[in-house]
Order: structure tokens, then C-alpha cells, then sequence
């Protein structure tokens, strides 16, 4: 069994894949302590690597506050691209296997069409510029890494859109939210199994892939189903991206072909509704 080195394990992907794992019986996982989890820490790191010897390294780690990272350029380049260059060139001196993971931010997101990995990249962010320059680094320095783009990720865990909306309904009659931005929620719960999809299949097809459930939504329909799913009783109300503007601009469409994903792994991946379900039923059990 492949030895697995994890950063960014606390966070909410992070601990999908703790939950995965056991569910799967995979008990050779490494998640360092947080003295050595720093990727800023390159003495640190080396450390890591050189006890650890990992097969396969999966960064969870990034700074995803995107409106904040408008203000705090430096901030976010250090981690999404400096910290990844780091786990990038470590990984090559131990020839390990960098999973990282990126999102659909890198894209401008103005044409209705399915995004491929080949499309033409232009974030119109800080957060998606510095998700794109850490892709980057590591295609520079690294040949054998998986670059996962992901969108509008959720789980049961952590702060994500599912929880905000559940926990902004409690004693409101509605609910504003845009209904001009469209993408694919996805469940990081089938992240985390696709990622262990490419581990176990030995497939060496290195390069980016996009990965989200199926379907496509906007933000207003992803909260009335969940508010349905839920049964949760409030008035939501559609409203345009200019009605509650935001330090950052999002893209207005993101949805992105997986269909390299699905042939290279031969995986099928959940509808997004399906999935959200799965989500309800498992936040209903942790209640």
C-alpha cells in the first residue's frame, strides 16, 4: 500500500478524506502534526519528506478567503503558489506523486460553455490568479502530479454554502440570494473518493483534470433545494450579482467538463442533487 502524505487536513476536504480512508480501509496515511503541516515551511517540509518517504502527497492546503485575498495578495501567493512550488520541488527530490487541488476560479467563467482543461485560462481575482500561478509551479517543477480543478465545494464539514444557508434560515421568513452565477456544487465527500480512485489505479495519465459532481445550478437553485431537502421553511428570493456586490468578482459561468476525469479513471461521478441528499442524511446523523 502507497504511503499517503496530507496537508491541509483539518480543513474541510482534509478531514473528507480522514472519513473516506476509514470507510476504505486505508490506514497508511500520514497527516503531519501542525509544526510540520506549514508549506510555507520549507526546513519543515524537508523534514517531513525525508522521515515520511510518501508515494503520493495531496495539498488540501490553500487560503480560499476570496474576498479577503483582494486585500491580501501576498498572503494568498504564499500559500496558493509558493506553498505548493514547495510540495512541488519536494516531492520531485523524493519522487513522490503530488495530488493538488485547484478550482474553477483559474477561468474567467463569461461564456455559457462546459469548461475543458485546455480552455484558456484568465482569473479575475486574486484568489483564482494565485490558484492558477501555484498550477503553475508545480507543472514547472514536477512531472508526476495530478492537478484536481474543483468548484463550490461542501460537505458536513467546516464553513461552506450548504451550512451558511441552514444556519441563515433559522428564524428568517427569507432569504436573498444570486441567481446569475452558475456552476456545479460539488460534495467533498466524492472528491475525496476520486482522489483515492486515482491513487489506487496506478494510471500515471499526469496532468489537470476538472472534477465536480454532474449537473449544472446557480446559487439560488442550490439553496432551494437544500432548504427542500431540508425542510426547511423559507422564502428565497433571486436576486443578480449586482444586488449584493462582493470585494471580489466570481465567475458568472463555471461549469466544467469531466469528461477527461471520467474516461482516464473510469469513474462515474454523482449528480450534484444526489449527493447534496447524501450530505442532508449525514448532517441529520451528526446533529
Amino acid at each position: 500500500m502507497s504511503k499517503i502524505l496530507i496537508f491541509g487536513a483539518n480543513g474541510q476536504l482534509g478531514t473528507c478524506l480522514k472519513t473516506v480512508a476509514e470507510a476504505r480501509g486505508i490506514d497508511n496515511i500520514i497527516f503531519p502534526g501542525e509544526g510540520s503541516a506549514n508549506i510555507l515551511d520549507l526546513e519543515a517540509l524537508s523534514l517531513v519528506f525525508k522521515t515520511e518517504e510518501p508515494q503520493f502527497v495531496i495539498n488540501c492546503a490553500a487560503y480560499t478567503a476570496v474576498d479577503k485575498a483582494e486585500d491580501e495578495q501576498a498572503s494568498a501567493a504564499a500559500v496558493n503558489c509558493e506553498g505548493a512550488g514547495n510540495l512541488a520541488v519536494l516531492s520531485q527530490r523524493h519522487h513522490a506523486t503530488l495530488i493538488h487541488i485547484s478550482t474553477d476560479f483559474v477561468f474567467e467563467g463569461s461564456v455559457p460553455k462546459l469548461l475543458d482543461e485546455l480552455d484558456p485560462t484568465n482569473p479575475i481575482s486574486v484568489y483564482g490568479l494565485t490558484k492558477l500561478q501555484g498550477e503553475q509551479v508545480i507543472e514547472k517543477n514536477l512531472i508526476a502530479h495530478y492537478i484536481l480543478r474543483t468548484s463550490w465545494l461542501y460537505s458536513e464539514h467546516g464553513n461552506n454554502f450548504v451550512k451558511t444557508m441552514l444556519k441563515l434560515s433559522a428564524g428568517r421568513d427569507e432569504l436573498k440570494v444570486i441567481a446569475d452565477q452558475v456552476g456545479t456544487p460539488t460534495y467533498a465527500i466524492d472528491l475525496a473518493e476520486a482522489i483515492f480512485t486515482i491513487i489506487a489505479s496506478g494510471n500515471k495519465a499526469y496532468g489537470t483534470y476538472h472534477y465536480s459532481n454532474e449537473g449544472v445550478t446557480s446559487w439560488y437553485d442550490f439553496a432551494k433545494t437544500i432548504f427542500d431537502l431540508s425542510n426547511t421553511n423559507v422564502k428565497v428570493l433571486p436576486i443578480p450579482t449586482s444586488e449584493y456586490p462582493t470585494k471580489a468578482t466570481r465567475p458568472a459561468f463555471s461549469v466544467m467538463n469531466k469528461q477527461k476525469f471520467k474516461t482516464t479513471f473510469n469513474l462515474e461521478i454523482p449528480y450534484w442533487r444526489d449527493s447534496l441528499k447524501r450530505c442532508m442524511t449525514a448532517l441529520n446523523i451528526n446533529a
